[in-house]
């Protein structure tokens, strides 16, 4: 993971404060920022650096969860942040819903602590390596054509590089 003075940050959206708490609480090993509002989230998003993850509530007043994750997908700024969204909704196609919109996760209230740690554990480690051949990947093609950079990136063994 990261040292700490880079620490992953996690942006946590509840117009509940005390369900905010709760998990800041569980996820007290980060960073941790909060917002009660869609509309503060999207701000919180966009601020510098940004999140590394956000866990993001759907019900809340004015703007709703699916919202803003619709808005966070449209902006380049914010589009590549994993969002997990933990909620009431409990029904499949409220499930079904929030993947389609873009959400890596779906975790439901009530939830367990271990799990949403070892979720959150789990997607913050996946963005790392994933950025991490991201960096791979531009140095390759800096010596490389793309399409050899394409060969040894889609993982087959069998590449010749001639």
């Amino acid at each position: 993971m990261k040292t700490s003075d880079n620490m992953p940050r996690i942006l946590i959206v509840d117009d509940t404060p005390e369900n905010i708490d709760v998990l800041g609480e569980i996820l007290s090993d980060y960073k941790r920022v909060f917002a009660l509002s869609g509309e503060n989230a999207l701000r919180k998003a966009e601020s510098t650096p940004p999140p590394d993850l956000i866990l993001l509530d759907i019900m809340m007043p004015e703007m709703d969860g699916y919202e803003v994750i619709r808005r966070l997908k449209e902006n380049p700024s914010t589009e590549d942040i994993p969002v997990v969204f933990i909620t009431a909704l409990s029904e499949a196609e409220d499930e079904a819903k929030g993947i389609e919109l873009g959400a890596v996760d779906y975790i439901t209230k009530p939830f367990s602590p271990a799990v949403v740690k070892a979720r959150v554990r789990s997607i913050l480690t996946l963005k790392e390596k994933t950025e991490q051949l991201a960096r791979l990947s531009e140095k390759l093609s800096k010596y490389l054509s793309p399409q050899v950079c394409e060969l040894i990136l889609s993982g087959k063994r069998d590449v010749k590089i001639e």
